[in-house]
């Protein structure tokens, strides 16, 4: 099979001819149509992901989207011919999705959705995972709860916007320029323009200084410090994504409020909890089937000859959304 390389870090990625992989006992093959690239694979390339533990040589790729081509023993559940999607690998030392084919452990993904593309489903499980972990998981969101998301038009806050709406809240969204305003705006969310008010204003205007039920961050360092002084006293709960810095929790203390932190990656690094994984993808199915959750993509696709440009393209910040690549093409 054809493979995108990590060989060195810091480096281009190298197309390789691999053997074939073989599903052992408890995995599927699965022949992936589409890769979606998440800013996380690019730090992995460069050598920045230490907390993903990737060693070169490694083949990257955390999200996909294919079809079963074969069933290990101890499977049940998937068939061949079934269309599946799933963050299934790119790391812990789990070979990743840039590769045409690829062995996984079949807990770790759920049917594809029908109403999506291949391209489309392969948007979705790190995001979505993410999203589901913060407001449900962690932060339990329900009906008429006011919800702030940060970075609302990225690849995590888009989704958890969707996701947050279909749980019956009402949600308010970051974001710091018109492009992603008016993205906000479409999903049905209320756009918060972080660049011409500060926090305490948009927490007068929208909760009449009582602040957010949830606030998920998807952004850090000062947003998420700003987080804990936006949150509703006693009841309030902020979830955070990328709450790696040091923070004080004075804010949060102070109004009685609770924190979450979601790490993702922790089933694929562990092994531990996998099953959830499986079970969260099954309900962003549902959700998409039911017109309740779009991903929103790149307007260009690319083969896997062109990794590096995909790759490239999310570095540099320009794309106008998930960016997929193609391995099979």
């Amino acid at each position: 099979m054809r493979a995108a390389v990590l060989t060195a870090y810091n480096t281009p990625l190298h197309i390789d001819e691999l053997p074939d992989p073989a599903p052992g006992p408890g995995e599927v093959l699965i022949r992936v149509e589409a890769s979606g690239v998440n800013p996380l694979d690019t730090k992995i390339r460069r050598g920045d992901g230490a907390h993903a533990k990737m060693t070169p040589p490694a083949v990257l790729g955390i999200d996909m989207a294919g079809v079963v081509e074969a069933v290990g023993g101890e499977v049940d559940q998937f068939r061949v011919g079934d269309e599946v999607f799933g963050m299934t690998g790119g790391v812990g030392g789990v070979p990743g999705s840039l590769a045409e084919l690829v062995a996984v452990d079949p807990r770790l993904i759920a049917h594809k959705p029908a109403n999506l593309t291949m391209e489309q489903a392969a948007a979705l499980p790190l995001g979505f995972i993410t999203s589901w972990e913060g407001l449900v998981d962690r932060a339990g969101v329900t009906t008429d709860q006011q919800v702030l998301i940060h970075g609302g038009a990225g690849g995590v806050g888009f989704l958890a916007v969707q996701l947050a709406l279909a749980r019956g809240a009402h949600v308010f969204a970051t974001g710091g320029n018109p492009a992603s305003l008016e993205t906000i705006r479409r999903t049905g969310a209320t756009a918060i323009d972080y660049t011409d008010r500060t926090v305490d204003q948009y927490v007068e205007e929208y909760t009449g200084g009582e602040g957010f039920d949830i606030i998920v961050d998807n952004v850090g360092g000062a947003t998420l410090d700003a987080s804990f002084t936006a949150v509703k006293r006693y009841t309030g709960h902020v979830v955070s994504a990328l709450g790696w810095g040091a923070h004080s929790l004075a804010p949060l203390s102070f109004r009685g409020a609770t924190y979450s932190g979601v790490f993702t990656l922790l089933p694929l690094l562990t092994g531990r909890g996998r099953e959830h994984h499986g079970h969260i993808l099954a309900h962003a199915a549902a959700l998409a089937d039911s017109g309740k959750l779009t991903p929103r993509l790149h307007s260009a696709t690319f083969p896997l000859d062109e990794v590096n440009d995909a790759y490239a393209l999310v570095e540099n910040g320009t794309s106008t959304g998930k960016v997929i690549v193609l391995p099979g093409h």
